[in-house]
């Protein structure tokens, strides 16, 4: 499978491209930056720590979603819909995992996937997504005797809060209790806030350093507390998540999927 990387020169986008050429039944297709970035005109490979491929770094999108069967996007949110525009215009299957997206974002992945596969993740590691299963398992096993508190950390750069995972882990103690996250979220606590209410779903954000990514999701009941955590260690974990994905795209039909389908947990 051809496949291609946006922002291939960032730090995931390294990764990504790292991971496309140690992955059998992958070829590296191109990688595009923005017009005016200082990798434009570099190997793509040789960014990424790799023996040269012959492959400059591009600034046209349309032609690295007209060469590659996948993209994988891992950009910012200010680009997402351009990009599923692309996929759609070619067919091209998109892998997206950029989080902090708006409603014309919104729109655009979902006609994308009317003439595309798309897989769409908040967060592409294996782990994670257990953990999405597992807090959506027991916050419908437990009763809300029990509070639920999300705890996120990242790194100091990261521009959205609270994380795309954190959210989704929200959204899946939301759907295990059969309530509305909207409704029930509680995402900051500043001076008297009085009581916590019962059935919120809090979120407490953390940032600094180069933590790549740590979520616990809390269960505090009566005399006891359960805690679901996963900590990345490296990105790399993300990175072979999305190679996954785009392979998996491969002779699917087009739709939105998760990685759920694509781990066959759903």
């Amino acid at each position: 499978m051809n496949i291609g990387i946006v922002g291939c020169a960032g730090r995931m986008g390294q990764m990504l491209v790292a991971e496309v050429l140690a992955t059998d039944g992958c070829a590296l297709s191109g990688g595009t930056e923005a017009p005016g970035h200082e990798a434009l005109g570099k190997d793509v490979a040789a960014l990424a720590g790799a023996a040269p491929a012959g492959v400059a770094v591009g600034s046209d999108p349309d032609a690295l979603f007209a060469a590659a069967d996948a993209v994988i996007d891992f950009t910012v949110a200010a680009a997402a819909a351009g990009h599923a525009a692309l996929a759609a215009a070619h067919g091209t299957a998109l892998v997206l995992g950029t989080t902090g997206l708006d409603g014309a974002a919104e729109t655009a992945i979902a006609e994308a996937a009317t003439k595309t596969a798309v897989v769409r993740a908040a967060n592409m590691s294996v782990g994670v997504n257990l953990l999405l299963g597992l807090t959506r398992q027991v916050a419908a096993t437990l009763g809300d005797d029990y509070d639920i508190e999300i705890v996120e950390m990242h790194h100091r750069h990261k521009v959205d809060a609270p994380s795309g995972t954190a959210l989704a882990l929200g959204a899946e103690a939301a759907a295990g209790r059969g309530v509305d996250l909207a409704a029930a979220s509680q995402r900051v606590r500043d001076g008297h806030t009085g009581e916590r209410r019962r059935g919120d779903i809090g979120f407490a954000t953390l940032r600094g350093g180069d933590v790549v990514g740590e979520h616990t999701v809390v269960f505090a009941g009566p005399g006891e507390r359960l805690e679901l955590t996963h900590k990345a260690a490296s990105r790399t974990v993300f990175a072979r998540g999305a190679v996954r994905a785009a392979l998996w795209t491969a002779g699917r039909p087009p739709g939105l999927y998760g990685m759920t389908d694509v781990l066959g947990l759903g």
